[in-house]
């Protein structure tokens, strides 16, 4: 069975990590499968949004798989940080909208995971936290520049120096999770969620994403000509000619992505 599974319904990419019994860790494999979802939703239409779980119900992810690092050599060990700090590159720049479904523990790889999403839904019992210093090493999957920018820079050293695990209801007293839910509304209020974005223009989403994510680390005057080439981007389409015609006609905007 694939350690990553994956299924298309209603315009949602569905993405779960599929290693119930390890608590969702990454092994090398489960990495590379991940990437080729990844590389696939990226170029494809269809998918306006994307979900990401785990199996099960105990994670979300608990990170690296620390059995398999046990056997590795030093070069594999770099092999397999190199390969999931580029798969949470690739999944933090789909141009899609993401949406971590986190139904468990979130540790190290898990958490960098989450914060590789554009929002973070987690259950009220999950715990989450960088533990990478816990283990002599350091979080390698982004979490020393995604968090930082999330939430600030004293707030983001207190968790990763002291790799504490914190509930979902102070992770969101943080600011690092978009809701905290009940376990049977997880995937409900993530589609829930998904859907109030589906209703848009997904040209405009794209855009939109593309145009915050390369800005908020430039300057103001880089950041508006950033803004201004996305837009451009928009203003040939056809979804904005439907719009306006729709506006017109006081229906409903029929978005096709052209």
């Amino acid at each position: 069975m694939s350690n990553v599974l994956y299924k298309i319904e209603d315009s949602i990419g569905y993405v779960t990590i599929n290693r119930p019994d390890v608590l969702n860790c990454f092994d090398y494999e489960t990495l590379k499968q991940l990437q080729e979802v990844v590389d696939t939703i990226e170029l494809d239409p269809e998918v306006r949004v994307v979900i990401f779980t785990g199996a099960g119900e105990k994670a979300f992810s608990a990170g690296a798989d620390l059995k398999e690092r046990k056997t590795l050599t030093d070069v594999q060990v770099r092999r397999n940080v190199k390969a999931i700090r580029d798969v949470f590159n690739s999944i933090a720049s789909l141009p899609q909208p993401t949406i971590a479904a986190v139904n468990g523990y979130a540790f190290g790889g898990g958490f960098e995971l989450m914060l590789a999403c554009d929002f973070s839904f987690a259950v009220e019992e999950a715990k989450l936290g960088l533990t990478e210093t816990s283990w002599a090493i350091i979080p390698g999957a982004g979490g020393t520049q995604r968090l930082p920018r999330l939430i600030g820079e004293a707030k983001a050293k207190e968790l990763i120096f002291t790799a504490r695990k914190i509930s979902a209801s102070d992770a969101y007293g943080w600011g690092i999770l978009t809701r905290v839910v009940k376990r049977d509304e997880l995937m409900k209020s993530c589609e829930e969620f998904a859907a109030e974005m589906l209703k848009n223009g997904p040209i405009a989403l794209k855009q939109a994403k593309y145009a915050i994510n390369q800005g908020m680390n430039a300057d103001l005057q880089t950041g508006l000509a950033i803004e201004s080439k996305a837009y451009e981007i928009t203003i040939p389409t056809e979804d904005r000619l439907e719009a306006l015609q729709a506006f017109s006609e006081r229906r409903t905007a029929n978005f096709t992505g052209k």
